[in-house]
């Protein structure tokens, strides 16, 4: 069946895809579909249309948006209507149940507000120093003349910046032995998220090892939020976690428990996701010596419109999350289709961001195309959307700006191979097969 957009008087039956190949257990089924999900949905929807389900397993329906229009209803929807945290519950095994990021309604609500404050403007100004500073110090370290990986550098100066931004310093045994762990717990894989929904896999290798693992983080951060609570000056501090602690919203404060879910929430969501999309900068930069020659020019004259450009650009040629999710509470009707409650809407941003509908040339590096004017609305998602827009987009995009110019204004680069890096599958990223690999040379 194609799904079209034309009108019709009542609702149509939805068209249904089962991935090609045998039905397999659920975590392995899911596993399986998203390592291929960047090559199976664009097929499926040039087959399909905008509105289409996926039969992976058979808990859980997914119906997959594709069209601008669609993706608005959603994101523009009620909360009550449209859940978010039960759309990513595959992430509270190691987020947490009470995670920004995994709660829903009034409970969302209330955490937003209590992290709001140290995602304004103010602070984002307060911490650009030290992203540059922190930029810099990276950037010294890179061989010269020898193809490195840039996404293992970027995923070592961004959690660099995001332990400063969140705990102020990051010195002592007990950070170094936080930011070992932290860095452990990110590279875990699709098929261990999964896993870690079944009490009985927890009990086995190698999820038995990625809970113990949690254990040890989880006993790190309760001790830095006991000793963070006695200090004398706490009002007077700026890091995420002294601001989170103090923030008081007529007597409603984070208890601990809270305050570590959103800990790990911040310290893991905020430097994976933002070092791969820099991956992705100098592995297009790399291969394109004209825009790599205007993105210098920029970091030198400092013009922070096109080195944001360059890295709007790479978040839409090459998205770090593919697609995000909202689970229905409620039957509603969306491009035609009655979609009942209970199941799981998902925007496609890849799809969205490479349809030439939305984005002329869709598949060539163009950061102009971000200067002067915006996108349509909803052609451009890699933050989501609506009141579930990602509270760190801001943070990103300044740290984003920093690091590249630091390393423009000191670098020119190339790609050691002609041939573009596909995406691979990171546990909920899509990262450079290679690791975004470029030879590096002095200015």
């Amino acid at each position: 069946m194609t799904a079209t957009h034309e009108p019709h008087t009542q609702p149509r039956a939805l068209p249904t895809e089962t991935p090609p190949g045998p039905k397999l257990p659920m975590a392995i089924q899911t596993w399986r579909f998203g390592r291929h999900r960047h090559e199976w949905l664009p097929a499926l929807r040039e087959r399909y249309g905008d509105v289409f389900t996926l039969d992976i397993y058979p808990d859980r329906n997914l119906v997959q948006l594709a069209n601008p229009e669609d993706i608005r209803t959603v994101f523009s929807g009620p909360a009550s209507r449209f859940h978010a945290g039960e759309g990513n519950m595959i992430l509270a095994p190691i987020m947490g149940e009470r995670s920004v990021l995994t709660t829903d309604e009034n409970v969302h609500k209330r955490l937003r507000t209590l992290l709001m404050p140290a995602f304004h403007g103010s602070a984002l100004r307060g911490y650009r120093t030290m992203v540059e500073r922190l930029a810099l110090q990276e950037i010294a370290q890179w061989p010269i003349g020898t193809r490195f990986e840039t996404h293992e550098r970027m995923q070592a100066l961004t959690l660099e910046i995001i332990m400063r931004v969140v705990f102020g310093v990051a010195e002592g045994p007990r950070l170094d032995a936080l930011r070992t762990l932290l860095g452990k717990l990110v590279s875990s894989t699709m098929l261990t998220f999964l896993g870690l929904q079944s009490p009985r896999l927890r009990r086995l290798p190698p999820w038995r090892k990625t809970v113990a693992m949690q254990r040890e983080i989880d006993t790190l951060l309760a001790a830095e939020i006991r000793e963070r609570r006695r200090v004398p000056d706490l009002a007077d501090r700026k890091d995420v976690l002294s601001q989170m602690i103090s923030v008081d919203d007529d007597g409603d404060r984070l208890t601990d428990e809270e305050l570590r879910d959103q800990l790990i929430t911040l310290l893991l969501a905020g430097h994976e996701t933002t070092a791969t999309a820099l991956s992705w900068c100098f592995h297009e930069l790399a291969r394109d010596p004209e825009r790599q020659r205007l993105g210098r020019e920029a970091a030198l004259s400092g013009d922070d419109k096109y080195l944001e450009a360059i890295f709007k650009e790479a978040l839409r040629l090459r998205p770090v999350i593919y697609e995000v999710a909202r689970k229905l509470t409620e039957d509603i009707e969306i491009g035609g289709y009655r979609i009942p409650a209970g199941y799981t809407v998902m925007p496609i941003i890849g799809v969205v961001q490479s349809d030439a509908k939305n984005h002329e040339d869709p598949e060539a590096f163009r950061p102009e195309r971000f200067l002067g004017s915006s996108p349509a609305p909803n052609t451009w998602i890699p933050f989501g959307g609506g009141i579930r827009r990602c509270l760190g987009a801001g943070f990103a995009q300044m740290e984003g700006v920093e690091v590249l110019r630091a390393a423009l204004s000191h670098y020119t680069f190339t790609a050691d191979r002609a041939a573009p890096e596909p995406p691979t599958p990171r546990n909920i990223t899509l990262t450079p097969r290679r690791g975004g690999r470029i030879i590096a040379w002095p200015v």
